[in-house]
């Protein structure tokens, strides 16, 4: 089974985004294990802490480095992603020589109210993860809308057409692990 870092973008304890990562958790048992990155206590970039960095940043590449792949839930704000998730790729990427994110198949999802979910911030975080040196998956692409009805307060999908779409959205990023990953 493939081990997967999961990095939320939110730091909300009720996130939506926590909500449908938790989800997915759930529909991807037996096929791949979620290692959750926790993000709270993770600085702002500052190259002055590599002297001693701070554990919760050795904590994030050892757990980026073990993973067979990564997958990012980001809400989007003001039409990008959010600021914790921007901090995450450029701790990995550093310092200069130690990059953990190259050749590390990354794919990105996230949800909201809104119609077109997080699909304007879904794209900003891919052009960084591209440029961190991960091998993003393009296809299939996963703008959610929130719809309260559609998930269960045990992280249960319940909508049949969503439950079906995310299904064969991790089935796509199992395969995409098995194809790129080391």
């Amino acid at each position: 089974m493939k081990t997967i870092a999961v990095f939320v973008g939110s730091l909300r304890k009720e996130s939506l985004n926590r909500k449908l990562a938790q989800a997915l958790e759930k529909l991807a048992e037996g096929k791949l294990k979620f290692n959750w990155v926790e993000l709270a206590d993770l600085p702002h970039y500052n190259d002055d802490l590599w002297e001693n960095p701070p554990a919760s940043v050795t904590t994030l590449k050892q757990q980026v480095t073990d993973a067979d792949g990564v997958l990012f839930v980001t809400p989007e704000y003001n039409r990008n992603f959010s600021s914790i998730l921007k901090d995450a790729v450029d701790w990995a990427t550093r310092p200069y020589g130690q990059n953990v994110w190259i050749g590390k198949p990354s794919a990105v999802i996230g949800t909201s109210l809104g119609q077109i979910g997080t699909a304007i911030g879904q794209n900003h975080l891919r052009l960084q993860l591209l440029v961190a040196g991960t091998i993003v998956m393009q296809m299939p692409e996963a703008y959610i809308q929130w719809k309260p009805e559609s998930f269960s307060a045990d992280h249960q999908i319940t909508n049949a057409e969503t439950k079906k779409f995310l299904e064969g959205y991790l089935d796509s990023f199992a395969n995409w692990i098995e194809r790129h990953g080391g």
